[in-house]
């Protein structure tokens, strides 16, 4: 885990470029704090009552981050605030938690996130943890992002260099460039199943008859964005440049099935829910993409389930977000069954909320859609602390172990039931035989 040494290496470094650039004549960096520009910006809506309200206030392109009390805060554009005004809502700017006292002067993390892990510090822990484990954790690649950054795989099992024939896993995190608390939450699911095999009867038993992979940063270049700049920048999106000269796409809206479809993404480069040229036109989502492909094997896909971590709002989701029914075509009442009985078992043990997606607000070109659509993977986001706007994206480090533990039954218990989930609704003789 990582050490207090973090923050003398960030001030060392403050020093000597302070120490430089007085040698070199040059005027040092003021201690001042200096704003990060975005395209978004934070606001609070207000009188939206309802579920078409918010899906009005979504199909803006306005991101949604939480919704509480009868009130939605969310970040967007100015042009965005102005379509929400225009459905006769109240709009509110408001300071994002980043700016209400945050000591980010330096580049990196801020003193009260010291224990969060940036990339370099991310790759090196699950190094270690790979060469402390072989025999049952390996470490790949599904590709590089737009900047060149590995996006690691981690893949745990009993015989982990085998293709076995058994349930596939698939948890990934950190889809969104600000939620780095689903890194902290993927890197303790590693060291949950690594580190207590052989002596865990429960963990052993999964990892002997599971093949679980992990991808734990999906957006490694819009979270060393997020973190470069004199404050926390808010982001949400990629680091892909657009064709206006602004950067991003929002990767969980850029999957392929029901793409840009029910005004549950916008097709504007500079709002927070871009959702890109085209599906898959992300270059991080095409990788995802091809690995859940490449898990067909003898025309049948291996994964059987998939955990997606996002922040915030403590919530438990499952497909469709697109639209607000439950049974559509390639979803059946069983399905639809299945997932709920999963969704809400989940949540007795983390005291999230379990809802559909779309009950929350509609979303189109979602990885959940797309992985139920496309593959028939049950997939869930499980949305984490905190509840509510405050401390939003940017919790200190003191709740990490809290909130990655309280989410250790969940997980586990998804891992179990992952072989055939139609048994929770009692119809595993049907679906699992």
């Amino acid at each position: 885990m990582p050490t207090p040494a973090r923050t003398w290496r960030r001030a060392g470094l403050a020093l000597t470029l302070a120490l430089g650039g007085l040698a070199a004549g040059v005027a040092p960096v003021s201690a001042g704090p200096v704003h990060v520009p975005r395209s978004a910006q934070s606001y609070v809506v207000g009188g939206a009552q309802t579920l078409a309200d918010r899906d009005a206030v979504a199909a803006t392109g306005a991101a949604i981050d939480s919704i509480e009390h009868g009130q939605i805060y969310v970040s967007a554009t100015l042009t965005e605030a102005a379509a929400i005004r225009r459905l006769g809502l109240a709009v509110s700017p408001v300071a994002p938690p980043a700016e209400q006292g945050l000591d980010a002067l330096l580049a990196g993390f801020p003193a009260n996130m010291q224990k969060y892990h940036d990339y370099d510090e991310m790759t090196k822990e699950i190094n270690d943890l790979v060469a402390a484990h072989p025999q049952i954790a390996a470490k790949s690649s599904i590709g590089k992002s737009h900047e060149g950054r590995d996006l690691p795989l981690i893949k745990i099992s009993d015989k982990v260099a085998d293709d076995e024939a058994e349930p596939e896993v698939l948890i990934t995190s950190h889809h969104h460039a600000r939620e780095h608390l689903t890194v902290e939450m993927a890197l303790y699911l590693m060291h949950l199943l690594v580190d207590n095999y052989g002596k865990d009867e429960r963990v052993t038993r999964i990892v002997d008859s599971r093949e679980i992979w992990v991808v734990p940063n999906i957006n490694p270049d819009g979270g060393a964005h997020d973190i470069a700049g004199s404050r926390l920048a808010m982001w949400r999106k990629t680091r892909q440049p657009n064709s206006d000269k602004t950067y991003g796409i929002d990767p969980n809206r850029n999957y392929g099935y029901k793409w840009g479809c029910c005004n549950g993404s916008s097709g504007t480069p500079s709002s927070d829910t871009y959702r890109g040229t085209a599906a898959f036109s992300s270059t991080e989502v095409s990788r995802v993409r091809d690995f859940v492909n490449s898990r067909v094997v003898g025309g049948k896909q291996q994964i059987k389930a998939n955990l997606d971590w996002h922040s915030y709002s403590e919530l438990i989701l499952w497909p469709y977000g697109y639209t607000n029914k439950a049974v559509e075509p390639g979803l059946t009442q069983d399905d639809a069954s299945t997932f709920q009985t999963w969704g809400k078992k989940m949540a007795e043990s983390n005291g999230y909320t379990p809802k559909q997606a779309s009950g929350l607000y509609i979303t189109d070109g979602s990885s959940l859609d797309w992985l139920w659509a496309e593959h028939k993977i049950f997939g869930y986001t499980f949305e984490m602390y905190p509840k509510g706007a405050s401390p939003g994206f940017y919790p200190p480090d003191t709740v990490i172990e809290k909130e990655t533990t309280r989410n250790k039954e969940a997980s586990l218990f998804f891992m179990e039931t992952a072989d055939c989930p139609y048994k929770l609704i009692g119809k595993q003789d049907q679906y699992c035989k």
